[in-house]
């Protein structure tokens, strides 16, 4: 080997050395960063459950709010905040998986469609309290839909809607090109090929978008202030089943309500120390809400994963 050719290969090999520890830095790094967040969150996390895990009883999950905070319970508050999370799924992820899957699969290609998505894309960052005041305008003051869970269910599904969209759309354009040039090559039509092949394939995207957006949605505050939920409510909605026929009854939709942001945010703004220990055990109950129902959308996306056949 000449001198030239050793002196070359030392500095390639120099160079690899020097990429490889780049590499090993930016690892470390990456390491240490992921650490803070997730340490950050596990003191929070755990801070909050030694201070309200006394609370955490029976009685606090079946008390109403009461000015005595011994006393004082989230019955009204979890009811509420289920209710008006069953309707900002009803509302936001049909409506959201349906637009992404037309602007995808069949939305012409001019000015017109790209201003949609432009205007999509940008309403993902526009702040809640916009929605609420979209909302108080349209469905309180024109629709007559009052202060209800419907109201807030529907404003919380605006808020969440172009995640939905979104994370739809990129789900959509993950699918390989050859499943749908093999549908239409047997004859399916552009409806058969988005319901049997594109739309299943891609769901555990569009599950990640619906997760990404509900974990969002069930923490809002300022929009759910704006429609008018109540600070302290001692009464539940009307049962959405009944005994007597029909059976079934949508008077909840219309109920006044109230939701577990807004039992919090009305005890830690209370000067008593007991006021924060209740406060500290919402905020417990709302993270296990949280997680208990990502998890369960986390576990729908890897049995679908698990049955997709490529």
């Amino acid at each position: 080997m000449s001198d030239a050719t050793a002196v070359k290969v030392r500095e390639i090999r120099a160079l690899i050395a020097r990429h490889k520890r780049w590499d090993v830095i930016f690892g470390i790094i990456g390491v240490l960063s992921l650490m803070i967040g997730v340490l950050t969150f596990v003191a929070l996390f755990l801070d909050m459950v030694i201070d309200g895990a006394p609370r955490l009883t029976w009685d606090f999950f079946t008390n109403f709010p009461s000015r005595k905070p011994n006393q004082a319970g989230i019955l009204s508050a979890w009811v509420g905040t289920t209710m008006v999370m069953i309707v900002t799924i009803c509302a936001a992820v049909p409506l959201g998986v349906g637009a992404g899957v037309y602007l995808e699969e069949y939305a012409p290609r001019n000015w017109m469609t790209d201003l949609i998505e432009i205007n999509v894309t940008n309403l993902a960052g526009v702040p809640s309290i916009v929605y609420g005041l979209l909302a108080l305008g349209l469905f309180i003051y024109e629709f007559g839909l009052g202060q209800s869970v419907l109201t807030a269910g529907l404003t919380l599904a605006l808020l969440i809607l172009p995640v939905i969209i979104v994370a739809t759309r990129e789900a959509i354009r993950s699918i390989p090109a050859a499943i749908r040039e093999g549908s239409y090559a047997l004859g399916a039509t552009k409806w058969q090929t988005a319901a049997h092949h594109i739309i299943p394939y891609s769901l555990p995207g569009i599950l990640t978008g619906v997760i990404i957006g509900l974990a969002r949605a069930i923490g809002e505050t300022a929009p759910i202030i704006t429609v008018g939920a109540l600070t302290f409510i001692a009464f539940l909605p009307p049962a959405p089943v009944q005994a007597e026929p029909p059976f079934v009854s949508f008077e909840w939709l219309m109920s006044g309500f109230t939701v577990m942001p807004i039992q919090m945010f009305n005890w830690t703004s209370r000067p008593e120390a007991a006021f924060q220990l209740n406060a500290a055990a919402a905020g417990v109950v709302l993270l296990v809400m949280t997680l208990s129902m990502n998890a369960l959308a986390i576990y729908i996306r890897y049995r679908l994963r698990k049955n997709i056949k490529w």
